[in-house]
């Protein structure tokens, strides 16, 4: 069990769309890889989360899947070595945005080539050349991750046995990608934003990472919920002193916390990067169409996970992409699960969450 480790590829890293010297990639891993290197499992993350997926002895701190990977877990670390890779892109040990530029020795900022998930997934290859590993026995992602260890299915035919996708899809939908872009238009319109330019010891685009946030946390829960949870209770710990639009219900204090935990913690130019690169990816463009492109990924078995509540990746891709992997891949698994928490609900719903994942380790 390790607390965050990096490589540094030698040379340079080609990009779909540029490319960029030396870049470094940040993992955490899990459990022990076993004699015959054939019992990893392969983790990426949703847009936000660093690489720290389960606490560890060197890292006891909560982890953003702690109910699903451990000792006697779902993905059990007593039989498999899990590795999480921090996204090429992110602000979390991985080279993104916000990392120096070797070349010029300053950030790279919006210097940064485009980023696509496939790169995300291309990327996190070589940490597993540098563990040896030629074949992992899963490739697990949810969200953006899903996107991304599809992709990595694609690109690197051969190198996953088994796909686990949670609330992703094959492609963005309009629906989605006018709420991310949206949001990205928030962040660079706020003033201290400045181009990417912006001050990077904490006076930059605040306001906008706040209000972009807050559009993120409503899309990521079903309004159901947001019903059963807070109803129309007055929020208590807030006055009007110096706002008279200020906080009112218990709803707006919540989506206000969780901005304001957010916006300190996460670089603006990384988030504008890695939510274009969820919009950009389509699935069909590695073979003109979603069953084509799955004609050699060389899988053996995948499991697809939807939500009912999922207004962000409707269950309805899910869906369509297991209908498309069906034709390829000789055992899928389709889970529609009716949780209230909507997109958030493998990250909350382990009641349902577990017993599927075990099920399918």
């Amino acid at each position: 069990m390790t607390a965050v480790q990096t490589i540094t590829l030698a040379g340079e890293f080609v990009m779909k769309r540029g490319s960029i010297t030396s870049p470094t990639l940040a993992y955490e891993s899990w459990g022990r890889l076993n004699d015959n290197a054939d019992n990893a499992v392969l983790l990426f993350t949703g847009l936000s989360p660093s690489a720290h997926a389960c606490s560890s002895k060197s890292d006891p701190s909560a982890g953003w899947w702690e109910d699903m990977i451990g000792s006697g877990k779902p993905i059990d670390t007593n039989r498999y070595f899990v590795i999480c890779v921090n996204s090429l892109g992110s602000c979390f040990g991985s080279t993104g945005p916000a990392s120096i530029n070797p070349d010029s020795n300053e950030l790279y900022r919006l210097n940064f080539p485009v980023l696509t998930v496939e790169d995300i997934a291309d990327a996190a290859a070589f940490v597993l050349d540098d563990l040896g590993i030629e074949t992992v026995h899963t490739v697990v992602g949810s969200s953006m991750g899903g996107m991304t260890a599809l992709a990595f299915t694609q690109q690197l035919p051969g190198r996953a046995r088994r796909l686990v996708s949670i609330s992703a899809a094959a492609r963005s939908l309009p629906f989605s990608i006018a709420l991310r872009s949206l949001q990205r238009e928030i962040i660079r319109s706020d003033p201290l934003w400045r181009n990417g330019q912006y001050d990077t010891s904490g006076n930059g685009p605040v306001s906008g990472m706040r209000l972009a946030r807050k559009l993120g946390m409503i899309s990521y829960r079903s309004a159901a919920e947001w019903a059963e949870r807070f109803g129309r209770e007055r929020a208590t710990d807030f006055t009007h002193a110096d706002n008279p639009f200020g906080i009112d219900f218990e709803v707006e204090s919540y989506l206000e916390s969780h901005a304001n935990r957010f916006i300190g913690s996460f670089d603006a130019n990384c988030y504008l990067y890695l939510s274009r690169a969820m919009d950009l990816y389509d699935a069909a463009d590695h073979g003109g169409s979603l069953e084509a492109s799955f004609a050699k990924l060389g899988l053996d078995a995948a499991l697809i996970i939807g939500v009912e509540t999922d207004f962000l990746f409707p269950v309805s891709q899910q869906e369509e992409l297991a209908l498309a992997l069906d034709q390829h891949v000789p055992e899928v698994i389709f889970k529609r699960m009716p949780s209230l928490q909507g997109h958030d609900s493998f990250l909350v719903d382990m009641d349902r969450f577990r017993p599927a994942i075990a099920a399918f380790f």
